[in-house]
């Protein structure tokens, strides 16, 4: 029997992405907008996407539809229970960014810890030139050696940022929480990781119960110079509380790249914030030409294995 595949955002993809081993027929989309999911997955066994989303309303009209292959690790745009109610299987990818995101995160601390992006700016509008010494001293300056890294999320993303603090000379502490941990890892209790540390980096999935993990209650509960980190998922962060918290200098910066939204063509309050202590980029994390193309071959491996009968990496 041939399966049908079809990919419904490939252009989020910037690898290559080898055809299946097993008899079939392939289709791919660029983008996919809402009103189209259903009639470009009507005859699909197979549906692979990565930022499109796959509700019960849509699945309900999708027969045919047996194995969802997600191109990312994070799965909240799959309604997880309505596939297992119909008998979908969805797997996600699993291991792939655990070199690109901690790197990416690091390079947003280094970038606030040390105020790059402020001198830069100084620099290229000529303050060096007024000064009467061989350099100034307009923006904080702090070492990583001797800091505390809190971290919220204790898989492979959140282990690989912790062994890049360490080598560092950070001091790492992983969040409590409930559910399953990992094996190994020492936790601390999260009133003691929000005093505690002096960076803050979220390496969780959103959840019901992550949604909204950070907000003023949070940040009043940090250090006034503390940073927070993500390189997770925008919806971890109540987005208007963070820029009060920031204006209001309730904690000393935060580095983002992700939205709650994206891409938000709507707008987002983090979009409008002009400020020395603040970056944002456009949910790249995770994007290193090596980690896409491990993406790229764990996803096809996804849906050779659930069609030989054996699936792998399931979320269902």
């Amino acid at each position: 029997m041939s399966e049908h595949v079809v990919f419904l955002d490939r252009s989020t993809l910037k690898a290559e992405v080898r055809r299946p081993s097993f008899a079939h027929t392939w289709a791919e989309y660029d983008t996919t907008a809402p009103g189209q999911i259903v009639e470009r997955l009507a005859d699909a066994t197979v549906a692979i996407t990565n930022k499109v989303p796959l509700r019960g309303d849509v699945l309900a009209q999708l027969p045919k539809l047996k194995m969802i292959g997600v191109a990312a690790t994070g799965y909240d745009v799959i309604d997880v229970p309505a596939c297992r109610e119909r008998g979908v299987v969805v797997s996600n990818i699993r291991n792939y960014a655990v070199h690109t995101v901690p790197e990416h995160a690091f390079a947003l601390i280094l970038a606030l810890r040390r105020s790059i992006l402020a001198y830069r700016h100084d620099v290229e509008r000529g303050r060096w030139q007024e000064v009467d010494q061989f350099c100034f001293f307009d923006h904080p300056i702090h070492d990583l050696y001797g800091s505390t890294l809190g971290i919220f999320g204790e898989g492979v993303l959140g282990q690989g940022t912790a062994k890049i603090a360490r080598g560092f000379g950070m001091k790492v502490l992983f969040a409590d929480h409930s559910g399953p941990k990992a094996p190994g890892v020492e936790f601390t209790p999260v009133d003691q990781v929000l005093a505690e540390s002096d960076i803050i980096s979220l390496h969780c999935p959103l959840t019901a119960d992550s949604r909204n993990l950070f907000g003023l209650a949070q940040f009043r509960r940090m250090k006034r110079s503390a940073i927070l980190i993500n390189t997770a998922r925008g919806g971890l962060v109540n987005e208007e509380d963070l820029v009060t918290a920031l204006k209001e200098g309730i904690i000393g910066g935060a580095g983002f790249d992700v939205l709650t939204k994206e891409p938000p063509k709507e707008g987002n309050p983090l979009l409008d914030l002009r400020l020395p202590n603040f970056i944002l980029t456009p949910h790249v994390a995770w994007a290193s030409d090596g980690a896409m193309q491990f993406l790229a071959d764990q996803l096809i491996d996804n849906v050779e294995a659930f069609v030989r009968g054996s699936p792998v990496n399931t979320v269902t």
